[in-house]
C-alpha cells in the first residue's frame, strides 16, 4: 500500500474591509458637546454692563423679590392679630433684612448673583406658634400681634445656630460632597417645580390681570424681540418691567372703572390695585432697629419646630446656588463655598431675629430665574438691588407704592421664572450618562418621591399649621412636616441616599463623577478661586478652615 498524503486547505482569503457603517445618529443632526458654562449670557459674574443698565436691572430684581415679601405678610400678619399698619411695617423689616442678607451673600457668602428673600419653609413653625397664642385673651389684637413676633424672633435667633454650625463646621460642605451631576437635577428641578402653587393657582385667583400679563410677557419678551435689532437689546432685559407697567394700569384702570364692585370678596382682594392699603398706612419714614418689637419670647417648643425650618432652607438654598452658578457662567459650587454660604446664612437669621422678622430668608429662586431670563448674572447687578430693598424698607410711602402691584401680576411672572430654574435644574445631566438605565431609576424615583412626598405633606395640612405628622410631641410634628413639605429636602434625602447606594462606586464613570469631582475642592478647578474668592484679598488673611 502506498503512503497517504494529507495537504492542508489553502487559507480562506478575508474580504476586504469595506467603510464602518454609517453613524444614524449623525446622519440625523448635529450631537451637541456638554458645555460647563452657558455661552449666551451676555454679562457673567464678574462682568458688569455700563451704571444706568445695571441700576435698571437691580431695579428689576428688587420688583421681582417683592411678591414673595408680600405674599408672606399677607397671609401671616393676619393671623397673628396685626392691622394694615402691621402689615406694612413688616414688610419693610422683611425688605430690610433682604437686602442686609443679600449684601452678606454676595460678598462674603456664596458669591453668586443671588437675591436673599423671605422664606415659606418657616410657614408651618410660624403659623404653629400662632395656633398656640389664639385661644390666650389678651388686651387687643394688637398685644396679640406683638407677643406673637416676640416669639418667633426668639425662635429665629435660636434656630439661627443650626446654620451657622453646619456652614462653619464644614458639615454641610462635607455633606454636598456626595452629591453627583444625577443626584442634583432633581434637587435643582424641584427648586423650581416645588413652588408651582405660587404660579398659576395664584395667578388664576385674577385671571383678568394674571393671563394677560403671562401672555404679554412672553410675547414681548420672546417674540417681539425678535422684529427688529434694536429692539431685542432693550425688550431682552427689560420687558419685564415694560409688562408690569402696562398690566398694573390695566388693572387700575378696571379698579376706577368699579369692574369688580359686584365681585367675590376674593376677587376684590387679589384683582384690585386699593385692597392692601399699604399706602395708607405705611409710614414715611422709619428705620428698622433691633428688638424693634420687645425683648424676644424663647419656648423651646416652638424653637425646634423653627429648626427644621432652618434646615429645610439650607437645603432649599443649596440647591439655587447651583441653578444660580449655571445661569451666571459660573462653575459649580464648591463644598467650601456652600459651608460659608450657609454660614452666613445663619448669620443673616441671626440679625433677623434681632430686627423682628416674621421669617427667616433663603436664596429667592424667582430672581434666579431672572438671571436666565434676561441672559446677565452680573453679581454687581444683584449688590445694587440690595440698595433699593433697604432704600424702600426706609422710606416707607414709596416701597408701598410698588408693594401695591396685585399679586396675581407677580404669579405670572413666577410661572416664568420657577420654569427656568426647573430647567436649569436637567441641564446637568448632559455630565453623566443619560443611557444608563440604573441612573434613569434613581432620577426617576427622586424627582416624583420629591414632589409627591411634599403634595402628600401641603395638601393635608391644616390652615392653623398642623400636618399630616400627629404625635403627642409638638414640637416633633413641626420639624417633620416642615422637613416633608420641602421638595428640595426631599430629593436631597433620597437622591443622595439612593445614588451612593446603588452601585456608587462601580458606576462613578456613569454618575459623572469625573467631571463633577474636581469643581468640589478648593483647588480642583483653577476657576474656583476667580469665581468665589472673597473680595479685597481677604483669602490671604484668614485660616482656611474659616473660608
Amino acid at each position: 500500500m502506498g503512503e497517504e498524503h494529507h495537504h492542508a486547505p489553502p487559507p480562506v482569503q478575508a474580504p476586504p474591509a469595506g467603510p464602518p457603517p454609517p453613524n444614524l445618529a449623525l446622519s440625523r443632526g448635529p450631537v451637541w458637546n456638554p458645555a460647563e458654562q452657558l455661552l449666551q449670557l451676555h454679562y457673567c459674574i464678574h462682568s458688569n454692563p455700563s451704571w444706568p443698565e445695571a441700576l435698571l436691572l437691580g431695579f428689576q430684581h428688587y420688583i421681582v423679590m417683592l411678591g414673595t415679601t408680600v405674599l408672606i405678610a399677607t397671609t401671616l400678619v393676619p393671623a397673628m392679630g396685626g392691622n394694615h399698619g402691621d402689615k406694612a411695617h413688616v414688610i419693610q423689616s422683611l425688605l430690610f433684612m433682604s437686602g442686609v442678607n443679600t449684601l452678606l451673600q454676595t460678598l462674603f457668602g456664596s458669591r453668586l448673583p443671588t437675591v436673599m428673600g423671605g422664606s415659606f419653609a418657616f410657614l408651618l413653625p410660624v403659623l404653629s406658634i400662632i395656633n398656640d397664642y389664639t385661644d390666650r385673651t389678651f388686651p387687643s389684637e394688637h398685644e396679640r400681634f406683638v407677643y406673637t413676633i416676640r416669639t418667633i424672633q426668639g425662635s429665629l435667633i435660636v434656630s439661627s445656630f443650626v446654620n451657622i454650625f453646619l456652614g462653619f463646621s464644614k458639615t454641610w460642605g462635607n455633606l454636598t460632597r456626595l452629591f453627583s451631576p444625577i443626584s442634583i437635577v432633581p434637587v435643582v428641578c424641584v427648586v423650581g417645580l416645588g413652588l408651582f402653587s405660587r404660579g398659576f393657582p395664584l395667578l388664576a385667583n385674577c385671571v383678568q390681570i394674571g393671563l394677560p400679563m403671562l401672555i404679554l410677557l412672553v410675547i414681548t419678551q420672546q417674540y417681539l424681540k425678535r422684529l427688529h435689532h434694536a429692539a431685542h437689546h432693550v425688550l431682552e432685559r427689560f420687558a419685564l418691567l415694560l409688562c408690569i407697567a402696562v398690566i398694573w394700569a390695566f388693572a387700575a384702570i378696571l379698579t376706577v372703572a368699579g369692574a369688580y364692585n359686584t365681585a367675590k370678596a376674593q376677587t376684590r382682594v387679589s384683582c384690585r390695585t386699593d385692597s392692601s392699603y399699604l399706602m395708607s398706612s405705611a409710614p414715611w419714614i422709619k428705620v428698622p432697629y433691633p428688638f424693634q418689637w420687645g425683648t424676644p419670647i424663647f419656648r423651646a417648643s416652638h424653637v425646634f419646630g423653627m429648626m427644621g425650618a432652618a434646615l429645610v432652607s439650607s437645603a432649599e438654598s443649596t440647591g439655587a446656588f447651583f441653578a444660580a452658578a449655571r445661569l451666571s457662567g459660573a462653575t459649580p459650587p464648591p463644598a467650601h463655598v456652600l459651608s460659608r454660604s450657609i454660614g452666613f446664612q445663619g448669620i443673616g437669621m441671626l440679625i433677623e431675629g434681632i430686627f423682628g422678622s416674621v421669617v427667616g430668608t433663603t436664596v429667592s429662586v424667582e430672581n434666579v430665574g431672572l438671571l436666565g431670563l434676561t441672559h446677565i448674572g452680573s453679581r454687581r447687578v444683584v449688590q445694587i438691588s440690595c440698595g433699593f430693598m433697604i432704600f424702600f424698607s426706609i422710606f416707607g410711602k414709596f416701597g408701598a407704592f410698588f408693594a401695591s402691584i396685585p399679586l396675581p401680576i407677580f404669579a405670572a411672572i413666577y410661572c416664568v421664572l420657577y420654569g427656568i430654574v426647573a430647567s436649569v435644574g436637567i441641564s446637568f445631566i448632559q455630565f453623566a450618562n443619560t443611557n444608563s438605565i440604573r441612573n434613569i431609576y434613581v432620577l426617576g424615583i427622586t424627582l416624583f418621591l420629591a414632589i409627591s412626598v411634599q403634595q402628600y405633606f401641603v395638601t393635608n395640612t391644616a390652615p392653623d399649621g398642623h400636618g399630616p405628622v400627629k404625635t403627642d410631641g409638638g414640637w416633633f410634628n413641626d420639624i417633620l412636616n416642615t422637613i416633608f413639605s420641602s421638595a428640595p429636602t426631599v430629593a436631597i434625602i433620597v437622591g443622595t441616599l439612593i445614588d451612593n447606594t446603588l452601585e456608587g462606586k462601580s458606576k462613578a464613570v456613569d454618575r459623572g463623577l469625573p467631571w463633577w469631582g474636581p469643581f468640589q475642592n478648593r483647588k480642583g478647578d483653577v476657576r474656583n478661586d476667580e469665581f468665589y474668592r472673597l473680595p479685597l484679598r481677604i483669602n490671604e488673611y484668614m485660616p482656611t478652615r474659616f473660608l
